[in-house]
């Protein structure tokens, strides 16, 4: 790097050659006696400083109007606002997804299930045999409307809505109040936006950290990205938050459910943080690249094209591959518990065999086997604990939370065994979708299975030191 000084010693003004030669910042700066972090903002300082100066001698302007977009960066990237408002606009944005999913997730399990009975009576109609009814249909066929009528609504709104942030200039300044955080942590600011993405889904998540020019701040981003709760799981995290942790007072129980989820987000990002850090100090070990961010002018959003862009390039994509694995898991779970050996079905011996260990996380046999069946898909994790607690052999849901409610409670929850599933829920390894998304970003079979372990074991950790310190509290 080629320093030319405004003065004859070291001033705050210095023009910079167009490229920099990173290999150099080091010896440069400990000859200042400066942090390399620190250099390299006097030098993206000094470049922007001298740009406007130029700028100043050579451009006229008329009358001077009020600059709205310095207004608002001074309340969106405020020490004292920016994080307020951030954290609204991450509510609003997810509570829009879930609530507007509500309505067309139900016409479309209506729509789909139609389908499955006209299926059925065609069956029925040709004499086939019920192995072949209960194996496409009420396996095959269940799981994947179930996916599809879970999972598509949800991302159908918060992708556009997240686009739509991204083309009005926000997404920037969110990372530019993270960007301090991440850079503790030994990684990249950019990553606040993958993180952000994802929200909707942990895949379109993975695809995102694209934007991180680092292979090791990119892998960083792509192996944390899971400890933040997608679509898929928000049933899950609602369900328990509502009946077991919403509170005796029916008309706080929303309130304080919904507190209680926003509370499993923070522990997801502080999760983020905290293996982030790990990694960079370890398998993943290396200095920070500089990351300067020049926030953009805020525009009015291209309504019609983010919705096409939004649906085609991330919606569709990622449901399509959710397709691809849902199909064989539906027929996995239905064999699993279908097949008998010695009159017991094979999905009940294996929750058998995962039952002590279970119960040391604060779980049990069956909960545990639907986090293992629900590899696929996080959508289907509910369905097929209510299957393994009913002992029907197919998947299915109860038409009322207090129905699920009275189940889960007649075989032994309590409000930590619903904390716990909701720790798990949050920290266990990735869907089937995300991790085949990993491999074909990493090309890598090894990061590939560190994605899966690293956040097994956190989540195995976390479940075992909660479960224990509450029961030798006498808390429960």
């Amino acid at each position: 790097m080629k320093l030319m000084p405004m003065q004859k010693q070291w001033g705050t003004e210095m023009s910079v050659s167009n490229k920099i030669d990173t290999g150099n910042v080091c010896k440069i700066a400990d000859s200042l006696n400066l942090k390399n972090d620190e250099l390299n903002e006097k030098i993206v300082k000094t470049l922007h400083n001298d740009a406007e100066l130029i700028a100043n001698q050579v451009i006229s302007r008329g009358q001077p109007k009020i600059n709205w977009d310095f207004k608002l960066d001074n309340i969106l990237t405020s020490r004292w606002l920016g994080f307020p408002i951030m954290g609204v606009i991450l509510c609003l944005a997810l509570w829009l997804t879930i609530s507007g999913a509500n309505y067309p997730s139900q016409v479309l399990a209506d729509v789909l299930f139609w389908g499955q009975d006209k299926l059925s009576e065609l069956f029925t109609w040709a004499h086939a045999p019920e192995w072949a009814h209960g194996f496409f249909i009420l396996g095959v066929y269940r799981c994947v409307a179930w996916v599809i009528s879970v999972m598509l609504p949800p991302m159908a709104i918060f992708f556009p809505l997240f686009t739509l942030l991204e083309d009005f200039g926000y997404l920037p300044r969110v990372a530019f109040n993270l960007d301090n955080f991440f850079r503790k942590a030994g990684c990249h600011g950019k990553q606040a936006l993958t993180m952000c993405m994802g929200f909707g889904c942990n895949a379109a998540g993975i695809i995102s950290c694209r934007i991180i020019d680092s292979p090791r701040e990119r892998l960083i981003a792509v192996l944390t990205n899971n400890f933040v709760p997608c679509n898929g799981r928000f049933p899950t995290l609602i369900a328990m938050a509502t009946i077991f942790l919403g509170g005796a007072a029916l008309s706080l129980k929303s309130i304080i459910a919904s507190g209680v989820v926003a509370g499993i987000i923070i522990i997801g990002i502080i999760t983020t943080l905290l293996v982030s850090y790990v990694l960079s100090k370890t398998m993943l070990k290396g200095i920070p690249s500089s990351f300067s961010l020049e926030l953009p002018p805020y525009r009015k959003p291209l309504i019609g094209q983010v919705i096409i862009r939004s649906i085609f390039d991330r919606t569709i994509f990622v449901l399509g591959r959710a397709i691809m694995i849902a199909a064989p898991a539906g027929a996995i779970i239905w064999i699993l518990a279908n097949v008998s050996i010695q009159e017991v079905c094979v999905f009940a011996h294996c929750t058998e065999f995962l039952d002590p260990f279970a119960r040391l996380l604060g779980l049990d046999g069956i909960i545990l086997m639907a986090f293992i069946l629900g590899l696929p898909a996080n959508e289907i994790v509910l369905p097929i604990m209510i299957m393994g607690y009913l002992n029907t052999g197919t998947m299915l849901e109860l038409n009322s939370l207090q129905e699920l409610r009275s189940l889960l409670v007649g075989h032994g929850w309590t409000w930590l065994t619903a904390l716990e599933v909701m720790l798990f829920s949050l920290l266990h390894y990735p869907c089937g979708t995300t991790l085949v998304t990993i491999y074909k970003e990493t090309k890598s079979i090894k990061w590939t299975l560190v994605s899966v372990l690293m956040p097994l074991c956190v989540a195995c950790f976390t479940c075992l030191v909660i479960n224990q310190l509450i029961t030798r509290l006498g808390l429960i």
